[in-house]
């Protein structure tokens, strides 16, 4: 089964999109996080390093799924990728999913034990799901 990072610039927003994605695949998959710059969660920002210790969470060999919230985000993903051993890095990808809803459905299509790639596509199809009629 796959793990999942949730990358965001806020320790806060990490740790919310965490509890949403943990709650939604009944604590069957292995979600880390990533969020902010300091350990008291106040200082926004993103951290390779703490990208990685995310990833090595989680690891497992069915891969890592990486979600990440804005650009600079995206560029420590890169560089913690960039940081591990090739046999690591080639079962990680970067989502172009957005986050919240991303995270919430991989979640889901991971509990179900969905391999990589159809957990990313079903993540970053995410927004395109037709609302229910009568909602928002």
């Amino acid at each position: 089964m796959i793990g999942l990072v949730i990358v965001s610039h806020s320790a806060k927003l990490a740790a919310g999109v965490h509890e949403l994605a943990a709650q939604m695949a009944g604590g069957q998959v292995a979600i880390g996080q990533a969020g902010g710059l300091s350990d008291d969660g106040e200082t926004l920002g993103t951290d390779a390093s703490r990208i990685l210790s995310a990833i090595d969470e989680v690891w497992c060999d069915d891969g890592v799924l990486l979600l990440m919230d804005l650009g600079s985000a995206v560029m420590s993903a890169e560089m913690a990728l960039e940081m591990l051993p090739e046999h690591r890095r080639k079962n990680c990808l970067l989502s172009n999913a957005p986050l919240v809803e991303g995270a919430i459905v991989a979640a889901l299509h991971a509990s179900l034990g969905e391999p990589l790639q159809a957990v990313n596509a079903v993540a970053e199809a995410a927004l395109s799901v037709p609302k229910l009629a009568g909602a928002g």
